[in-house]
């Protein structure tokens, strides 16, 4: 099936009520507060809510209080995020009470959701818009239809997806930068609500993300990260059928001294040609995030994940063979319906055999919509929590023992927080570090640091003595 493209028509149609959104401040200057939930496709999504905002005549503000326009850009892959952003919602109702005039929009992977839009409409009424995830470049003129025609506004397509090239962008200031190589996702985890939300994979032309990362880096950006719900299927739907691979290889191509990361992997589209072009430039970071979600083969089938517990093994092994210095990290589900302790036990073995450097883990949340959410034999919470501890305490020793590993060598990284009591920034795998008292670095410089200390969230350093020169 073809992939919509927003056309040039419709884009101009989004600038044009931009303009007639700025003329109506009249010397007044708004101001408009973005918050994000979720994952870094939302920040880039946000970045782009906020470019359209500029051209819309607001200031851009942290603050709450000050705004006149309140954005909450949201998140459904876990029922905490959701229920995180609706109580935040649900906090703005006194500042709606003091300032009627302030315009409160929710959009995001939580409004794309059926049952979540008739919430909204009738628990919320102090929202004035919900734009769905496929809905995002026309915020322009639904905010507008909500200025001028003083009603609420609900923009939910059914469609299943388009891509709206030529968006401005706010990036947030600093050394870190997101392009999204890709939208969707075509997997269908049983567990898994982003395909209903986000719609099925849509690639992005290589020459639109080279672009988009040449301007990323004139803007200053020394860490791009590509993004897409599945990296490792880019390209599938494109006429010529490029694959991540090659996108990497063309992006690290580009000259300038940058960082190139990419997420997120999965394990079944995974790939030598990965490895080897991760291993052929130093721009491409050693370090992988490959989400093994389960140890057991018997539920990663459950989970519709397409690979066996052998088979991740194998091919981590194959990634730390082709990338000799790669750090690999992962996401882990813990009490998906139907998990025994010899499934959760397989979990455990994987973790110690691979000796991830992180894992993001989480206690399954059964979400609508998706097949797990009916299954029978859910776990009990109780029993989840006990796995998860005996899970985290596993993953920390495993981490302790990756991240000791470190003390004593010099590491390059680059600096991405300072203030008065240190700096701090990442290694070329990821592995964040703390540099104590050292009030001569800033975002965007790169230093050489010796590891002198291993914590479980982050090495300790000091500069090398020629940064001290």
């Amino acid at each position: 099936m073809a992939v919509r493209t927003v056309t040039a028509e419709e884009l101009a149609q989004q600038q044009e009520a931009c303009r007639r959104i700025s003329l109506l401040w009249e010397g007044k200057h708004p101001y408009a507060c973005v918050t994000t939930y979720g994952c870094q496709q939302n920040e880039a999504d946000s970045e782009r809510i906020a470019g359209m905002l500029e051209q819309m005549g607001y200031t851009l503000t942290q603050d709450q209080e000050l705004a006149d326009l309140i954005v909450f850009n949201t998140c459904a892959v876990r029922e905490h995020a959701e229920l995180k952003a609706l109580s935040k919602t649900g906090q703005l109702k006194h500042l709606k009470v003091q300032k009627p005039s302030l315009l409160i929009v929710l959009c995001g992977c939580m409004v794309q959701q059926e049952h979540r839009m008739g919430e909204l409409k009738q628990s919320y009424p102090y929202v004035d818009a919900v734009i769905g995830t496929h809905a995002l470049h026309r915020l322009p003129e639904i905010l507008l239809s909500r200025i001028t025609l003083k009603r609420r506004q609900f923009c939910i397509p059914n469609e299943d997806g388009l891509i709206a090239e030529g968006l401005p962008i706010h990036r947030q200031p600093g050394p870190k930068a997101f392009v999204s190589v890709s939208w969707g996702c075509n997997n269908f985890c049983t567990y898994c609500v982003v395909p209903h939300v986000r719609g099925r994979e849509r690639s992005r032309q290589p020459d639109l993300i080279e672009a988009e990362l040449r301007q990323a880096l004139a803007q200053g950006a020394l860490d791009i990260t590509l993004l897409g719900q599945n990296v490792n299927s880019y390209g599938h739907d494109l006429p010529q059928h490029p694959d991540f691979a090659s996108l990497l290889t063309r992006l690290a191509n580009v000259e300038g001294n940058f960082r190139l990361r990419f997420m997120t992997s999965h394990p079944k589209d995974a790939s030598v040609r990965l490895f080897e072009a991760m291993a052929s430039s130093p721009k491409i970071m050693p370090h992988l995030h490959l989400p093994v979600q389960s140890g057991s083969s018997r539920i990663l089938r459950r989970m519709n994940r397409g690979y066996t517990k052998e088979q991740y093994l194998a091919l981590a092994e194959q990634a730390r063979k082709t990338v000799p210095s790669l750090a690999l990290t992962t996401d882990i589900i813990v009490g998906f319906p139907g998990e025994t302790e010899e499934d959760f036990r397989d979990t455990l073995d994987v973790v110690e055999q691979v000796g991830f450097e992180s894992a993001f883990t989480f206690i399954y949340s059964p979400r609508k919509g998706t097949p797990a959410a009916d299954y029978e034999d859910q776990v009990p919470r109780e029993v989840a929590d006990e796995r998860m501890a005996r899970l985290l305490k596993l993953q920390e020793t495993v981490t302790l023992r990756r991240f000791n590993e470190q003390v004593g060598k010099t590491v390059e990284v680059l600096i991405d927080t300072a203030d008065e009591f240190g700096c701090g920034g990442r290694t070329p795998d990821f592995k964040m570090v703390h540099i104590p008292s050292c009030t001569s670095l800033r975002p965007g410089d790169f230093a050489s640091v010796r590891i002198t200390q291993a914590k479980l969230n982050a090495l300790i350093g000091e500069l090398c003595p020629r940064e001290n020169a």
